[in-house]
């Protein structure tokens, strides 16, 4: 599947999840971005911190198959996203999971601000059941 059309941080975002590289993905964040993942827990601030949270996140999975986007659509420096995840957890169960984010780029391109709209619930309902 190719990739909708997105400015180059966002799909920097996207390919950086599929091949499980923390360091990818948090440099698609400026210095001092926001990662709100999912909306509704405190915001992770800065590309240092971005890049701990996934990097802790990735080692949970094997494989994480990463985030596809769906659709894209793109309003000045607005941009939101639909897509679909993947991954198996490490006692190999299937976890699938779907959501919206929302993107506030820079001046320079880099994502500002990603807010996540997924159901945390339904995510880790699979991890446990």
């Amino acid at each position: 599947m190719s990739f909708p059309a997105m400015p180059s941080a966002v799909a920097q975002f996207f390919r950086a999840s599929q091949n499980g590289d923390a360091t990818a993905w948090a440099a698609a964040f400026a210095e001092d971005g926001a990662f709100h993942d999912p909306v509704g827990t405190p915001p992770i601030i800065g590309r240092a911190a971005i890049h701990d949270f996934i990097a802790s996140v990735l080692p949970d999975f094997q494989p994480f198959l990463g985030l596809t986007p769906l659709e894209a659509h793109t309003v000045g420096s607005r941009v939101a996203v639909s897509w679909r995840g993947a991954a198996v957890a490490l006692s190999g169960k299937p976890v699938n999971w779907s959501g919206i984010n929302i993107y506030e780029l820079a001046e320079d391109g880099l994502i500002q601000d990603a807010k996540a709209y997924f159901n945390h619930a339904v995510f880790q309902a699979q991890l446990a059941g």
